[in-house]
């Protein structure tokens, strides 16, 4: 019950909802049911949760709109499918919240964006400017241009990505089923419902078993491979029947629903040791006296005015080394700006960086979350 405590009480959940559910088999987009899983989503903002949510479904609503009773294999058709369906589903999210005044906004995404340094921190400072603002942001993979058959592989592993990109502390993915059993629940009466484990544990994936139905694209095994990905950012994962009575909210309130695979690893610690151990260093900025002690004592974010010069070739987003004036390394980091343009505004303070570049994506050369002292 310790573990559902410190879940419920998380302040930024990513929360996906499946294809099966969004579109009731086929039949057209679930109305009723998107309505009510906005109702609890508008709760938990009014508790003071940031909500990110990935959306299943344009595909098969595409499918539903085209008259089309099977999923194509051909990717053309896929594709447009997709751009119909999209349609239909941002058009029913941003409904249903302006009935509360909460603002939506459309997010697509490709796989490029997430594994490119440059464009993941693009994406992730237009989610959390969203995010600040009180937008809720509606994300789907970009179906319409992707040319990998459709795949990222799986809305499952997009949501865990996202998780890992807004640095979440929650992923909760609701299915048509009431989470995961120790065997297939559809061809063994005795299965039996897994409450939580530790998503760690070896012998989850030989339990995930079966397939994708027709209209999703993720089974049982992607969701605890999501669910893995998800914990390298610290996150844990509860995966849980979106049909149940405000299954939401009972998540919130520390009730055991679904199945929880808890991180082992606190969100904050688990990042650090990503970017202190799984990243190259492209680069190297050497930093004044001033600006190793604001690092070492108080954690804040390495500013330009404390460089003093900068060595290698590297591109927003790419790792490098925070070294004192004897070379001593103090830190690592993703950097907002490239080599050149942090070579220009070296010394100098955040307000002239517009002067200087023309632009400002940040006023910190590395913000203090991508920022680990070694």
């Amino acid at each position: 019950m310790g573990q559902r405590k410190q879940f419920a009480s998380a302040k930024r959940w990513v929360i996906k909802i499946g294809s099966a559910l969004l579109t009731n088999e086929g039949a057209g987009l679930n109305g009723e049911g998107i309505q009510h899983w906005v109702d609890q989503m508008v709760q938990l903002r009014r508790e003071g949760v940031e909500l990110v949510l990935v959306s299943s479904g344009a595909v098969a609503e595409g499918m539903s709109r085209l008259g089309w009773n099977s999923r194509p294999h051909e990717l053309h058709k896929l594709q447009a499918a997709a751009a119909v369906g999209q349609m239909g589903l941002v058009q029913a999210y941003e409904a249903h919240f302006q009935k509360y005044n909460i603002h939506t906004a459309q997010v697509l995404l490709t796989h490029d964006d997430l594994s490119s340094r440059e464009r993941y921190l693009n994406a992730r400072s237009t989610l959390r400017t969203l995010l600040s603002y009180g937008v809720v942001p509606v994300i789907n993979e970009n179906d319409t241009v992707v040319i990998d058959e459709i795949r990222f592989g799986d809305n499952d592993t997009l949501a865990a990505l996202v998780a890992n990109l807004v640095e979440a502390d929650n992923l909760i993915i609701l299915t048509d089923q009431q989470g995961m059993f120790d065997k297939d629940p559809r061809s063994n009466p005795d299965a039996k419902l897994i409450a939580e484990s530790s998503v760690t544990e070896d012998s989850l994936e030989a339990m995930a078993s079966g397939g994708a139905g027709s209209l999703g694209r993720g089974g049982m095994l992607t969701k605890v491979r999501a669910a893995r990905l998800a914990a390298r950012s610290g996150a844990s994962t509860v995966i849980a029947s979106g049909r149940a009575e405000d299954v939401l909210l009972q998540i919130r309130q520390g009730q055991s629903i679904g199945t929880l695979l808890y991180a082992e690893k606190a969100p904050v610690t688990a990042r650090k040791q990503w970017l202190a151990g799984h990243l190259q260093l492209r680069g190297k900025l050497v930093i004044d006296q001033g600006a190793c002690q604001v690092l070492r004592k108080s954690g804040r974010s390495l500013l330009a005015v404390g460089v003093k010069a900068v060595e290698g070739h590297f591109v927003r987003g790419e790792v490098v080394a925070c070294v004192d004036e004897n070379g001593l390394e103090i830190a690592r980091g993703l950097v907002n700006y490239n080599a050149k343009e942090i070579d220009i505004i070296k010394g100098q303070t955040s307000e002239k960086i517009y002067d200087l570049l023309g632009y400002v994506d940040e006023a910190e050369l590395i913000h203090c979350d991508n920022l680990v002292l070694v």
